[in-house]
Parts: C-alpha cells; structure tokens; sequence
C-alpha cells in the first residue's frame, strides 16, 4: 500500500472490474509492471483477478477490489515514511527496464 501506483490502481478499481489492458492504459503504465503490482495487491487479498472468455474465444484477464479493511496507526505511517525514505522509489520507466532486464 506504500506504493503510489498501488493506491492509483484501487482508485481505478473503485468503480468496478476492469481489463488489464484497460487499466494499464488509464494508468498510463506497461501490463508487466501493472501485473507485478496487481500481483502483490492480490496477494494482500485487496484485489481479486478472473479470466474470462471474450466473445471471441480469447481469455481476458480482470481485476476488481476484494473487500478489505485497511487500518492505519501512527506506527504504521511511521514505518511507511521510514522505508519510504532510505531510498528514492524508482521511476515507472527504471521499473519497465528493471522488469525487461529480468524477464532476459
């Protein structure tokens, strides 16, 4: 949740299900690292993902919000500005290369 994008994407998911594609072209963003955001949110039970066959037989990814609760302390935006700030977050662009380089 400390990720801007993070946050961009359960904005974009607030009004219901959206196909990767499309949610990677609202963010502005490649589908690589939209995926390896999705991935984590997934993994923290905030999003869910569903195939699903398109009229054409293609199978076509979508997202939405899970129901979640997220519970914010001072410990916890404490610890978020702290690990936000031992280092610079990298730009979308250093990312895309970042996640080219290890997909190689």
């Amino acid at each position: 949740m400390a990720n801007p994008l993070r946050l961009r994407v359960i904005g974009e998911l607030a009004d219901g299900r959206v196909h990767v594609s499309e949610l990677a072209r609202r963010l502005g963003i490649s589908r690589p690292l939209l995926y390896m955001h999705l991935d984590r949110l997934e993994k923290a039970g905030i999003v869910t993902g569903h195939l699903e066959l398109s009229d054409y037989g293609k199978a076509m990814k979508y997202f939405e919000l899970a129901p979640f609760e997220l519970r914010l302390t001072a410990e916890v935006i404490t610890e978020a500005v702290h690990a936000g700030n031992s280092q610079d977050p990298p730009t979308n662009e250093q990312t895309d290369d970042d996640m080219k380089e290890n997909e190689r």
